[in-house]
């Protein structure tokens, strides 16, 4: 995919009412619009990724993959807030020159939105074919398919929902207590709050995973061991893979924006925004997913017009989004194809 920069040099009022001096998005694209513009494919990222969606999503997106740059246009971008080029705790504010840290205002799912729909403009694409996301990126596409309900001609919904859980906003509130137990998070330095990001990250990823995951992966053979056991030296080695590559101020305000996350706000209720959704729906639940359980998947197939509900099965539980590529691409298939016989029939 080819990285590029889009820089919008304008006031941006976000959704609290605050104003940023602009921004900047850092995004991916891959493959040719075609003639009609109608190959557009937009994928929205999870929380800790970036706009290589070829990379996280290896199997899905990429040459040979349900989602060919041979075929599709391929778009993805980094969100606000993040830390992999666009604007955020991380980047420059470009009134002082330095990193914003703490300085940065809060976002919300529709402020990332907002910012990806003015990319989408500069792009000139008028169709997005699919739009698909799962977990935070799900949250995004759900947002965009009601802030824009011609735009998206089919929506791809995984283990996502309509409005963050307080179960879920209460796993967020952990890791961030993680962060703050570490007394270098308010640091301005890049590398504050290490070790508090360290255990945030485990915290989380007992949330992506489950029960079963660490029974097979992580289970000893050695009957008489008393410590350094498998489970232990994993989670500080998934710690350790997040620090090294993100950032402690980044994952406070992204957590916070998933939190955000409730499509009713502002319209009346959760049954009346889903019901403005116009493009054609496919929600896939995990069944294992203790973190969006598959009642959030359900709850939108029911209220979503026409909208098409399948599970998958999952050792991974929440990572299954990520992992289960083949199974994935299968219900995926066979929604498109499943759409074709409705226009032509």
């Amino acid at each position: 995919m080819e990285n590029q920069v889009y820089k919008y040099t304008q006031k941006f009022t976000l959704e609290s009412g605050e104003k940023i001096d602009g921004f900047q998005i850092a995004y991916s694209t891959s493959g040719k619009l075609n003639a009609n513009q109608d190959n557009v494919i937009w994928v929205c990222h999870a929380l800790t990724a970036n706009s290589d969606a070829e990379a996280w999503w290896c199997g899905l997106v990429g040459p040979n993959s349900l989602f060919d740059p041979a075929k599709y246009f391929i778009v993805c971008a980094n969100i606000l807030g993040s830390c992999y080029g666009t604007s955020g705790p991380a980047e420059l504010n470009p009134q002082t020159n330095k990193p914003y840290f703490l300085s940065f205002p809060q976002v919300t799912i529709r402020d990332m939105v907002a910012a990806h729909e003015l990319l989408r403009a500069h792009l000139g694409i008028q169709k997005i074919h699919t739009c698909i996301g799962g977990s935070l990126g799900g949250q995004q596409a759900l947002e965009w398919s009601i802030i824009k309900p011609e735009l998206i001609s089919n929506l791809i919904l995984l283990a996502t929902n309509a409005s963050h859980s307080p179960w879920g906003i209460a796993f967020n509130e952990s890791q961030r207590l993680a962060i703050k137990a570490d007394p270098t998070w308010q640091d301005n330095s890049l590398s504050a709050g290490r070790e508090g990001l360290k255990a945030a990250r485990a915290v989380a990823l007992l949330s992506y995973r489950n029960y079963h995951t660490y029974e097979h992966s992580q289970s000893e053979d050695d009957v008489n061991k008393l410590d350094d056991y498998k489970a232990s030296s994993y989670q500080n080695y998934q710690g350790e893979k997040l620090v090294n590559r993100f950032n402690c101020h980044s994952y406070l305000y992204l957590s916070k924006a998933m939190d955000s996350h409730n499509v009713g706000r502002g319209r009346g209720s959760v049954k009346s925004a889903l019901q403005s959704v116009k493009a054609n729906t496919l929600l896939i639940g995990i069944k294992s997913d203790i973190l969006f359980p598959v009642s959030e998947q359900i709850l939108l197939s029911q209220q979503i017009p026409n909208a098409v509900y399948h599970e998958i099965d999952s050792l991974y539980g929440h990572d299954g989004f990520l992992i289960e590529t083949e199974k994935i691409g299968n219900l995926i298939k066979a929604f498109y194809q499943k759409s074709k016989e409705k226009i032509h029939s």
